[in-house]
């Protein structure tokens, strides 16, 4: 149990002296009674393995006060060879030796896992200037520059696309496996690959704070801040440490009183300390919470920490923003109908209208009519009501789109029997006429992400208890999209004021995750047990507020990073009890029955790298929506 992060090769090629040395050492001492051969094998384990752990506990133990557990194995190590046991002390410094090169590189890989990211980065980008395209280092790239990007090429750093429409794949970053279609206008994050189609992106944020620069300090962090039960294995270590020191003494002074032999005696204590050290206990947690934590930024959720991830597998109700979060925040076209003419000229007259309006329903008409591939009408003299519509003029005259009331004042009759299915609905309804005169109707609505419905019922497969919907929206709209979803627990027309005390109301009967999109949410995100941010890759204020981000705007990776965070409370609760019977089994061993040196070594390394490898498990444990 070393203090550094991550194996060096000095390290390993120190351990791997020291196990030389060792085989040596057994190999003279089985063909003759401990000859030369042997006497140096051994010397060179004691200089391999006991130096260097000796040197980084006197470190520990002047410069930060701290009892490291490499002191109770060198002191072991030291009692059995004063005793005679020369060969157990050379035994139990190369396995711990082993055992501590292993752990570091077993925890290097689960850092290196979320380190990868900077791979991903393109070191050169392709810069458009006045005289022509040069190719520049990407830390040279400023906000504001203009990049062409080749199919093939990765994004540098993050912007907006300004010329050109192709496909992206943004599996690296969001986790999502099928290309994203992007055309002027869309964000484009950096380590995205730009697939089919040559683009002109401007740059919005310089490297040092885009998307893979965000996602690798948030996860350093992340595994900076201790979990609940890493700050207690921590505590554990290092108090027990010192009861362990001051018990092996008082067992040594206990046994000679008894009349044992020195020798006996001394060998006994330096059992118990090997015995009790607390190594696995220690280990246990970091493992677990690193893999984990690893394991979901590669499947795109960023977990702020430990702490976060060991909360959100306490959660037992999930409360939801329903726009942007359960819905595409997305108006579409539902339904229309016709009353004079047909569907085509319709459309097309109604989105005509609509081209000089920016209201989210007016752009949801024309991505219909576009899609559609109809040319929208030419429409004169536009002038808008607000709250009611849109009025202008065509060859034929004047002609309006709008709500009930703007259609109320020009004296159409809504009241026809085709109409009472678009009325019904708990939709938007937006009505076209002339004058008295109405052609038609066309109803939009924000339509339930496609992947909603599974992750919910993913997440009541999970363990989930309560599932809450929260919105702002009139309470029509909130019943359809819950119906549609199989969510009962409905609360509509809320201000962002009343979603954090309704979390306040919810967290009184256990831990609440709440999820939103965290751009008006910021208040209810930080007030639940468990802030999640949905599809934050591109969004600030979510990354800040919430404790945990998916960066791809699915819902199935919640469930899936729900899932994770249990199954990493499980692993932490084995791992615990494992390392604890494991120790007091061989401390009972050691002071009530004669265990001998080498088994109380291969008890305590083995149990030692078994908790490390149990932890290591959920690195292989990837998000999956499935």
């Amino acid at each position: 149990m070393h203090d550094h992060d991550s194996s060096h090769p000095a390290e390993l090629w120190l351990t791997g002296s020291a196990t030389a040395g060792l085989f040596v050492a057994l190999v003279d001492t089985f063909l003759t009674p401990l000859g030369f051969a042997a006497g140096v094998g051994l010397v060179v384990v004691y200089a391999a393995a006991g130096l260097p752990a000796a040197w980084t506990a006197m470190v520990a133990l002047f410069r930060e006060r701290i009892l490291d557990i490499d002191l109770l194995m060198v002191i072991a190590a030291g009692a059995a060879a004063m005793v005679g046991a020369t060969l157990e002390g050379a035994v139990l410094l190369v396995l711990f030796s082993i055992a501590g090169t292993l752990e570091h590189r077993a925890m290097g890989r689960a850092r290196r896992a979320v380190e990868a990211l900077m791979a991903l980065r393109p070191e050169t980008a392709l810069r458009e200037t006045a005289a022509g395209v040069e190719e520049v280092p990407v830390s040279d790239v400023r906000p504001g520059d203009r990049l062409i990007l080749r199919p093939g090429a990765r994004v540098p750093v993050d912007g907006r696309i300004v010329a050109g429409e192709g496909s992206l794949d943004e599996s690296t970053i969001t986790g999502e496996s099928l290309p994203v279609s992007k055309g002027v206008g869309a964000l484009v994050q950096e380590a995205t690959v730009n697939l089919d189609a040559v683009l002109t992106m401007q740059v919005e944020r310089a490297l040092g704070e885009s998307t893979v620069a965000r996602m690798i300090q948030m996860v350093t962090e992340a595994q900076a801040t201790k979990a609940p039960s890493e700050r207690f294995s921590d505590w554990f270590g290092q108090r027990y440490t010192w009861a362990v020191l001051g018990g092996a003494i008082l067992a040594y002074g206990a046994m000679r009183l008894w009349g044992l032999d020195n020798q006996v005696a001394l060998y006994r204590a330096a059992t118990l300390l090997v015995a009790a050290s607390p190594c696995a206990v220690v280990i246990s947690v970091p493992a677990a919470i690193l893999s984990a934590l690893s394991s979901a930024a590669r499947g795109g959720v960023l977990f702020k920490g430990g702490a976060a991830m060991e909360n959100l597998a306490r959660v037992k109700t999930f409360a939801f923003d329903k726009t942007g979060t359960l819905t595409t925040g997305r108006a579409d076209v539902q339904s229309i109908v016709v009353l004079t003419g047909d569907e085509p000229a319709l459309l097309s007259l109604l989105a005509g209208v609509e081209a000089q309006s920016e209201h989210p329903i007016a752009a949801a008409i024309r991505r219909e009519a576009t899609a559609r591939g109809l040319v929208l009408a030419p429409i004169l003299d536009v002038r808008s009501t607000p709250s009611e519509g849109i009025i202008g003029r065509d060859d034929l005259g004047e002609v309006w789109a709008g709500n009930p009331r703007l259609a109320a004042r020009m004296g159409a009759d809504l009241t026809l029997p085709a109409l009472a299915g678009l009325q019904r609905a708990s939709q938007t309804v937006v009505y076209l006429g002339r004058g008295n005169h109405l052609i038609g109707a066309v109803s939009v609505a924000d339509t339930a992400r496609p992947s909603s419905a599974q992750g919910i019922a993913a997440l009541r497969a999970a363990g989930v208890s309560r599932i809450v919907m929260m919105t702002g929206d009139r309470s029509p709209v909130a019943q359809r999209i819950a119906q549609e979803l199989g969510v009962t627990d409905v609360h509509a027309d809320l201000l962002p004021g009343d979603k954090v005390t309704l979390v306040d109301r919810l967290a009184k009967d256990g831990a609440v995750a709440f999820v939103g999109d965290g751009v008006n949410d910021a208040a209810a995100l930080a007030r639940a047990d468990v802030g999640i941010a949905m599809g934050a890759a591109g969004s600030e204020v979510a990354l800040q507020a919430a404790d945990v981000a998916l960066l791809a705007e699915d819902m199935g990776r919640l469930a899936a990073a729900y899932r994770l965070s249990r199954r990493t409370a499980r692993i932490i609760r084995q791992n615990l009890i494992f390392a604890i019977g494991a120790m007091v089994v061989l401390v009972t061993g050691g002071l009530f029955f004669e265990l001998p040196l080498p088994l109380a070594v291969i008890g305590h390394e083995g149990g030692t790298l078994l908790v490390v490898l149990n932890g290591l498990r959920l690195l292989w444990d990837p998000i999956r929506t499935t």
